[in-house]
């Protein structure tokens, strides 16, 4: 039987929600982001806001993240962030592919983008942007490094998560097994259009020191710039960039 989030998950995913959006968001939205009665995400969002952890737009009425998550930010940092180190990588790649490239973060059961810098190829893919939250089984990202957990890892993440149920039956279990497969056969993992069709990705997993897959280096685009032919220097170019961060880690 599972049991009933307490306060403290509550307030969470309060602040996950918040973490996704560059617009704030209304007490309503975030009471349905968080499938939280209106009046218990009042509450908390209130309680999080004298903690200085979210903070309320008095024009707009709409929150966002406080200030003091800003601070505690800063304080993880020196354990947990890559962020310096990889602007140097997400530039090159973006520089030397013309696509997007990215930077993203392994947040429990999903990925979450950090940098983004666009290429000068003019036809973009806008799938990912910087705070979007996807599942491990989802996009690229989340696949490099669901496929370089340890296997009972794995199974344990399906046997909570069902991407199907909410992105498609593309994203089924035996479907992502077959793609986490060829990531660990190639070293990079490659998503064919599974979110938008015709926007395509690919991406390599940065370890920290004790070898775990935190991290993730993307690069996005128009499927005809990912053909068969280009996808094995595409991916030579993220696994250099991986390998130099999972250094620095």
């Amino acid at each position: 039987m599972s049991r009933a989030p307490g306060v403290l998950e509550k307030a969470a995913a309060l602040l996950r929600a918040l973490s996704a959006t560059e617009t704030g968001a209304t007490t309503t939205d975030l009471a349905s982001t968080t499938a939280q009665p209106r009046a218990t995400t009042h509450r908390l969002l209130e309680s999080l806001a004298a903690e200085g952890l979210a903070d309320r737009d008095p024009t707009t009425g709409r929150w966002y993240l406080g200030p003091e998550t800003y601070v505690l930010g800063v304080a993880a940092a020196a354990r947990y962030d890559l962020t310096n180190e990889a602007r140097t990588s997400v530039h090159r790649l973006a520089k030397e592919t013309g696509e997007s490239a990215f930077f993203s973060v392994r947040r429990g059961d999903e990925v979450v983008v950090l940098l983004r810098e666009d290429g000068d190829f003019p036809i973009r893919s806008y799938v990912l942007y910087e705070s979007a939250r996807f599942p491990l089984a989802v996009v690229s990202a989340g696949l490099a490094i669901l496929a370089h957990l340890p296997d009972r890892d794995i199974d344990a993440y399906f046997a909570r998560s069902d991407a199907a149920a909410e992105w498609g039956r593309q994203h089924a279990e035996r479907l992502v097994r077959e793609r986490l497969a060829a990531t660990r056969r190639t070293g990079w993992s490659l998503n064919p259009g599974h979110v938008v069709e015709g926007s395509w990705g690919m991406a390599a997993a940065v370890f920290d020191k004790a070898g775990r897959p935190e991290w993730a280096l993307t690069l996005t685009g128009v499927e005809q710039r990912f053909r068969a032919d280009r996808q094995p220097l595409l991916g030579r170019l993220l696994l250099e960039e991986a390998h130099r961060l999972s250094r620095l880690a």
